[in-house]
């Protein structure tokens, strides 16, 4: 090759080279091989950078003693990489071990949670304190996920969290608990602890006490024998001001802590209020073949005590194939608990659209009368069972403006008390309201039906997300979760490493670059066969 020809060639080459790295910054983009897309996140998340004005550092902080044993942090870290990888630089990632760098202290201060984990080496147990958190950094807010250790809802986690830095509003949910013999905290404990890890701040509220109108999302948990009209009337000033409400109520009082008594329910207002916007909650029991099981304990002739377990048809599994797969809130709905419903009658008003968001099976009936709750009369289940079999209403959602309960009435005096409620808006403001027939269904009742019962967490969850009209949001929590997880190391002796292959291909510069060598070669070994060629002709 002459000199001349060399020239050339570097001249293409480096020409090559730099349009390969302009191309690469239009043309760049990701392809991930895992069957449910594990490393990739959605277009909402990818979006989020054109919405960053200023940089975002996403920091995880995990133990490589962690990451020695287990795939998780990896497939984590991949995740948080991808976007950085989409973001075009207004996402900077970082790993970080604490103890290595010497901020244990300072990571525990910002939130982040040791854990203790067992290892085995040469068959030595050992234990280890090791960390997998993730702190979110922007302008001067931080978020921070204390313990992470799966995929599952970690792009939502983190997309909801960037969000709301972004529009620098805190996620808000006002909880109403209404029924006297429940407490959030106790009652509504792991629902509490839901709102808390996916970044909500929970703010209690007590039956009559003003509703500000800038909540976000308001939960309204039982109370329809105990609500009386002045905390009826914020309730629908809230409504009327563009409020959004989850109502869970139901038509038959049961004592669940009790004797398991049962009766219909005094409304004092609250039922009849959401029967106007639409959603009628019906003073009867729903019953359904699709039942969970019961463990209860009694005495036999002799006095000993025998544990039964019967399919308790009070108690619903309601399954994936009767959700409403076209409604956000149940696309992707994989079912749920219900404890002692009562049926829905969706009627909603001109002014308002109506859906049905889940149902029982075809196979379910009605207790309208003589209502029996105690296994113990399970002969009394099914005396109405002919008459009212077939599929009922347990969730509704409906969107609008809704007409005031109190629009024509009076306003509501408390006795003992001076204070004056305020007007009703001029006219009502574009709202949502969910309407579930069941106050039970997110209490602690839900750990007694081995996990199944925890879904209904996250339907609660992804209900104050449509309501404060995130509805992409909710799309991130619909997607199916990863699959194929390795669990165990086999071979716990050697205890060697595990081998991940991430199934990630980055297709930019790499791929264009190899593009570039194959041409320079093809080049070279064309003028090598041309100069041998030259040569025996010679």
């Amino acid at each position: 090759m002459t000199k001349r020809q060399s020239w050339i060639l570097t001249v293409i080459s480096v020409i090559a080279l730099i349009l390969g790295l302009l191309l690469s910054q239009r043309l760049w983009f990701r392809l991930d091989l895992t069957k449910n897309k594990a490393y990739t996140i959605s277009q909402v998340s990818r979006n989020l950078s054109g919405e960053i004005p200023d940089q975002i550092r996403i920091t995880y902080y995990v133990s490589e003693k962690l990451s020695a044993i287990h795939p998780i942090p990896g497939e984590i870290e991949d995740l948080l990489r991808e976007y950085a990888a989409y973001s075009r630089g207004k996402i900077r990632f970082t790993r970080r071990d604490p103890s290595k760098t010497e901020m244990v202290q300072a990571v525990e201060q910002m939130g982040i949670q040791p854990r203790q984990i067992q290892s085995v080496e040469r068959d030595e147990a050992t234990f280890s304190t090791v960390y997998t958190g993730i702190v979110i950094e922007y302008l001067d807010q931080v978020a921070v996920l204390p313990w992470v250790f799966s995929l599952d809802t970690l792009e939502y986690d983190i997309s909801s969290r960037i969000r709301s830095m972004l529009r620098e509003s805190e996620r808000e949910v006002g909880v109403l608990v209404g029924d006297a013999d429940k407490q959030w905290t106790s009652d509504y404990g792991y629902l509490d602890q839901v709102f808390t890890q996916s970044g909500y701040r929970v703010r209690v509220l007590s039956p009559g006490e003003e509703i500000s109108d800038v909540l976000p999302v308001l939960l309204v948990l039982g109370g329809v024998e105990e609500l009386d009209e002045w905390a009826l009337y914020r309730i629908d000033r809230y409504i009327q001001n563009g409020g959004k409400v989850l109502f869970a109520l139901e038509g038959v009082f049961v004592d669940a802590k009790n004797t398991l008594e049962s009766r219909i329910k005094n409304d004092g207002g609250l039922l009849a209020m959401v029967a106007s916007y639409g959603a009628a909650v019906q003073p009867e029991m729903v019953l359904d073949r699709s039942a969970l099981t019961l463990q209860y304990q009694t005495a036999t002739p002799s006095g000993s005590i025998q544990f039964r377990i019967i399919r308790y048809p009070h108690w619903i599994g309601v399954l994936a194939e009767n959700g409403n797969p076209k409604h956000p809130l149940t696309v992707g709905f994989g079912g749920m608990d219900l404890f002692w419903a009562s049926p829905i009658n969706l009627t909603p008003p001109e002014s308002v659209e109506g859906e049905i968001l889940f149902s029982t099976t075809p196979d379910a009936w009605l207790m309208t009368k003589d209502f029996s709750a105690n296994p113990e009369t399970s002969y009394l289940f099914e005396m109405e069972e002919e008459a009212t079999r077939g599929s009922k209403v347990l969730a509704v959602a409906l969107s609008g403006k809704f007409p005031g309960w109190f629009r024509d009435k009076p306003k509501p005096i408390r006795e003992g008390s001076e204070e004056e409620l305020p007007d009703l808006p001029v006219e009502a403001k574009e709202s949502r309201i969910v309407v579930i027939g069941d106050s039970d269904l997110a209490t602690t009742l839900i750990q007694m039906t081995q996990g199944q019962g925890f879904q209904n967490l996250d339907f609660m969850l992804k209900t104050a997300d449509w309501l404060g009209n995130d509805d992409d949001i909710i799309g991130i929590r619909n997607r199916q979760p990863p699959a194929g997880r390795l669990d165990r190391i086999i071979d716990p002796e050697k205890r060697l490493k595990a081998m991940r292959f991430s199934q990630i291909l980055n297709v930019g510069v790499i791929p264009l670059g190899i593009v570039v060598v194959g041409i320079v070669r093809n080049l070279k070994r064309r003028t090598k066969t041309k100069g041998r060629e030259l040569s025996d002709g010679v």
